[in-house]
């Protein structure tokens, strides 16, 4: 198990103090289970208190069905975590069915148990118990630092870590959480959140956020995501009951994978402020406001959809609106079926399925009810005729993207709207800001009540950054007729900023111009040429947007004639798919690519897959908007778009995925004005930070100064004979690079992080012809890095594992094959040190550590493989363990305050070796086993006790120790406090019975009793 430093403790003091600010106990794990409040570490729920809260919230039910649920609590009836956790979350929200005969009448009853009571928090029993000890179905144990019950039941884990330690860092605490998970998986079935914190960062996840979902938890009012802040801003208690009430979601894919999903500060934030928004402002009867309940921006890809629907179910259950109908509007078809997927899949929060509108009669129908309903449609069926619909005041329109000119303030679809439901409260929400004159949105839905920017975004990795290349495919060598184009372009953006159609007789001779065959011919030599080094860089997914269907299919065949090997039939199989609608009248090419909708479904599944070889999507309108797949990092831009089009089309590549370090936007047309504007916008109406970077400002000098760093890394180190050379052909080169890299300061971090650094910026900049120069350079330190990490890196759990993942990541995303996960360097073995063949504390492996050439090197190794064998040992020997560590303390200490030589310091560590190899071999040659030996040392610590007692004695001694600890069942030394008593009572029996030294037989007892503790425990906790 691992040793919890002083600063983790205080934090987790700390934590205790913010929560019982709040009015909410504190408890040790070992006082709880003395006060009996669980019979074994397997229980996972305070029995105790879940009884207790089911009597007191259903004074009602008989004390035998609230034992009977309280039974069914503890009965899992899925094979998976997720499945439980959902199970349970409805149990939590909706309360558990139950069915009893009435003590009065006879007559048999049902109803449902509440678990919790969301209307007066003060009747929920809150709990917060640190360090309490959960045994999972393999009999390891795990200790999370801090597990919040509610009424009994554990509804959040969190973890700390120590601020002042850069090794245990928030990545460490995700991962220490995982491996709960899977260790103790009954403890997770209750949990609505859990946290990772070093009290001054603070990130949260659901039980199946991938580690880079866990994201930080701000303060509403804004501000530093700390332990504190989320302490008050999720678990006071009136919060923490709407939250788990609104805020979590499961959805189910294709596959019949449930993901769950919790809402993150700023949806939380968001969905409070709006709800209270539309309450306050009603129409009569309901209330006494103009009914516009405001316009939530959030930025694209930060989880707008998923608010949407929170705040829906939310609306759902608040009283004053009595079953409101939500109609949830579009202006779009394929929005309208992506959203509704959304709201389906999440239909738990609604208390209802939704419903999509087929036609106008049909909306109105759907409408012409007295309360309920979750209605979907396009504002165009609002359009189609006029007059009232209802004119209740229980009817919220929520509006996606409400700002787009399509919806018709004016003479159209949000006019109608208006007009048909004439008393409903109105809220929107955009992924783009509002426009300055836009004045028809602020008249129907209001001012903004939340807004999330790009910059939020970007620093709470709820996005990545967006960067742009001007890349320009001319339309035209003609200069008059490169005028024309640039005049006929600026009409087409600003209908498109309109929400226009492009009159025929701009869009026929740009469409000419800009599909133009010799053109489409150098645009894919472009793409394919770009796109193969981008690819190689950073593997991933891209999307060329053409102008018009027509040019998507000409375009994919140009790409097909030179890569020939990208194109297949089969929709199963391909590099690249164009993805258009298709009409009757469609010819050739064109028509070879028209799907059904559930054809272009499935690509779109494959497209979103990682693993799958659909790389290149070629598209025209379709996926533009309500697209999400996270692993596209690269946009060919080759059509004129402008304001909110623009800049929601280029979101689709900043979505989170792994390290992927942004996305890449290559206008190929010509739009900087438009992307100018769009970005002038933004910025008027309160839009922080850069929307969109240039490569070039940032990118590129990014990338420049991490070369620079790292070249000044390896200043005198003549690395550059390697580049171009076959690594084992010049093994020396990349030893000698080892040698250097030890030879400073933190020089093995210092390495990784300059070398994860330099990837990000070149996977983002590539193939700019800076990179060129970088490229063989990039691979060198790249592979030194991995040879380092594969032999010397610190193992040391979670840290080492955080290490090693971002090494092979920043291996993955460069150079593509440069460092292929075998073929890296065996750092050992290139100097004649393969393990393999060796003991490592042998004669002969020492004799050749000590001759290599390469001394830092050899000091490295030797600290590395020492510090290895005194991890090992603190499991079996404190006693040893603690001597060795010490040496090798002190050791490292002398070095780095340069009191002794690299060459002294080695004969220090080749000492230690030999010392820490008779060590070992000493309680063979007594005869005892290692655990024997143990306790012989543990017997023998004591000079004195030494001199008195015979070997022969010791020796008996240790071995009865051994048998007495084998009898006594694998527990919790903090758990069981009788065992640990009758124990010490053997020891000393014990002690006495051999004649040990009784002035020295306490501090005696004691080391036995560490070192038992130590055995038991190393086999039964999972650190």
């Amino acid at each position: 198990m691992t040793r919890r430093s002083p600063t983790e403790q205080l934090v987790e003091d700390v934590a205790a103090v913010y929560f019982g600010a709040l009015g909410i106990a504190t408890k040790t794990g070992a006082d709880l289970d003395k006060a009996g409040e669980r019979s074994d570490a397997l229980q996972c729920i305070l029995q105790g208190r879940v009884g207790a809260a089911l009597h007191r919230l259903n004074p009602t039910l008989p004390h035998d069905v609230c034992e009977q649920v309280v039974r069914t609590l503890s009965r899992h009836p899925h094979a998976t975590l997720v499945q439980n956790n959902r199970w349970f979350h409805t149990l939590l929200t909706d309360g558990m069915e139950v069915e009893y005969r009435d003590s009065g009448s006879g007559e048999t009853r049902g109803g449902r148990a509440r678990l919790v009571s969301f209307d007066d928090a003060r009747q929920n029993d809150l709990l917060v118990v640190r360090q309490l000890t959960v045994t999972g179905p393999s009999g390891k144990h795990i200790r999370p630092d801090l597990t919040v019950f509610l009424n009994g039941l554990p509804v959040a884990v969190i973890e700390l870590k120590d601020p002042a330690n850069s090794g245990a860092d928030l990545n460490a605490a995700i991962d220490q959480i995982k491996r709960y998970m899977q260790t103790a998986p009954d403890l997770f079935v209750y949990n609505l959140v859990l946290v990772a914190s070093d009290g001054l960062l603070t990130r949260v996840g659901s039980i199946s956020s991938a580690s880079n979902r866990f994201t930080p938890w701000r303060p509403a009012q804004g501000g530093e995501p700390t332990l504190e802040a989320l302490i008050r801003g999720l678990f006071q208690p009136s919060l923490l009951l709407e939250y788990l009430r609104a805020c979590v979601a499961f959805e189910v894919d294709e596959r019949g994978e449930i993901t769950k999903k919790i809402a993150g500060y700023h949806q939380f934030r968001a969905l409070r402020k709006a709800r209270e928004s539309v309450v306050g402002k009603l129409k009569p009867p309901l209330g006494t406001g103009d009914g516009r309940g405001g316009v939530v921006w959030h930025t694209q890809g930060s989880g707008k959809s998923l608010t949407m629907l929170m705040l829906a179910g939310a609306l759902v259950r608040e009283p004053v609106l009595a079953n409101p109908t939500i109609v949830v509007v579009t202006d779009r078809n394929d929005l309208d079926d992506q959203l509704f997927g959304t709201f389906a899949s999440g239909r738990a929060l609604l208390r209802q399925a939704p419903v999509q509108a087929e036609n106008r009669d049909h909306l109105k129908s759907l409408l012409d009810r007295a309360s309920g309903g979750v209605v979907f449609t396009t504002i165009h069926k609002f359009s189609e005729a006029h007059g009232a619909v209802s004119d209740r005041a229980n009817v919220v329109v929520v509006a996606d993207e409400a700002h787009r000119s399509q919806y018709g303030f004016v003479e159209g679809g949000a006019r109608w709207m208006r007009e048909a439901l004439p008393n409903a409260a109105f809220v929107g929400f955009t992924g783009t800001p509002l426009e300055r004159d836009d004045k028809n949105t602020i008249h129907v839905f209001g001012e903004y009540v939340d807004v999330y920017d790009i910059r939020q975004a970007v620093e709470d990795g709820a996005t990545k950054p967006l960067y742009y290349e001007s890349r320009i495919v001319k339309l035209t060598v003609d200069d008059a007729g490169a005028r024309i184009a640039e005049t006929e372009l600026e009409q087409a953006a600003k209908a498109d900023t309109a929400g226009e159609d492009v009159v025929d007789r701009i869009r026929i001779p740009l469409e000419a111009l800009v599909g133009a065959p010799e053109r489409i011919d150098r645009l894919a030599t472009f793409i394919v040429e770009h796109w193969e080094e981008r690819r190689a860089a950073m593997e991933g997914k891209a999307m060329i947007v053409t102008m018009s269907r027509d040019i998507a299919a000409r375009l994919y065949e140009a790409v097909r004639a030179l890569r020939p090997q990208w194109h297949d039939s089969h929709d199963e199989r391909g590099a690249m798919k164009v993805i258009v609608t298709g009409n009757d009248g469609d010819l050739e090419p064109l028509r070879s690519h028209a799907r059904s909708k559930a054809a272009r479904k499935r690509l779109a599944e494959r497209f979103k897959s990682p693993d799958d070889d659909f790389r290149l999507a070629i598209v025209c309108d379709m996926w533009l908007t309500g697209f999400d797949c996270p692993p596209a990092h690269t946009m060919y831009l080759d059509k004129p778009l402008a304001g909110h089009n623009l800049m929601q089309t280029i979101a689709r590549v900043n979505r989170v995925y792994g390290d992927k370090p942004g996305g890449l936007i290559v206008d190929l047309l010509g739009l900087a004005d438009q992307l100018a504007d769009a970005l002038a916008t933004y910025t008027r109406a309160g839009g922080t930070g850069e929307a969109v970077k240039q490569i070039q400002d940032e990118a590129v000098p990014a990338m420049l100064a991490a070369f620079e760093k790292l070249r000044d890394f390896f200043h005198g180190c003549n690395y550059e004979t390697a580049l171009d050379a076959d690594p084992r052909a010049v093994l020396q080169i990349y030893l000698a690079a080892a040698d250097h890299v030890f030879a400073q300061q933190d020089g093995s971090k210092r390495l990784r992080v300059l070398v994860k650094e330099l990837s990000a910026a070149f996977a983002l900049a590539v193939p700019r012809v800076e990179t060129e120069a970088m490229a063989l350079h990039l691979a060198f330190f790249q592979r030194v890095a991995a040879m380092i990490r594969k032999r010397l890196s610190d193992s040391s759990g979670s840290v080492s594992k955080a290490h090693q993942r971002d090494v092979d990541i920043a291996v993955r995303q460069v150079i593509g094959g440069a460092v292929d996960a075998d073929q890296v360097i065996d750092l050992f073995a290139a100097a004649g040190l393969d393990e393999a063949r060796l003991d490592i504390l042998s004669d002969e492996f020492l004799q050749r550590v000590a001759a290599l050439e390469q001394k830092n090197l050899a000091l490295e190794t030797l600290r590395k493989l020492l510090a290895d064998e005194i991890r090992v040992t603190e499991r079996t020997n404190i006693i040893q363990s603690k001597k060795f560590r010490e040496a090798l303390e002190d050791a490292i200490l002398r070095y780095t305050n340069k009191a002794i030589s690299t060459a002294e310091m080695i004969s220090h560590l080749l000492d230690l070796a030999k010392f820490m190899r008779e060590a070992r071999n000493h309680g063979g040659d007594l005869g005892l086993t290692t655990e024997e030996a143990a306790f012989y040392d543990a017997l023998a610590e004591n000079g004195s006790a030494r001199e008195v007692m015979k070997s022969d004695a010791l020796r008996l001694m240790a071995r009865e120790l051994s048998e007495m600890v084998k009898r006594v069942p694998k527990l919790d030394w903090t758990q069981r406090e009788s065992v640990q008593a009758g124990l010490r009572r053997s020891v000393r029996r014990l002690l006495a019975k051999y004649g040990y030294p009784p002035d020295l037989s306490d501090d005696a007892t004691q080391l036995v009793l560490r070192q038992a503790k130590l055995s038991t425990e190393q086999s039964t906790f999972e650190d």
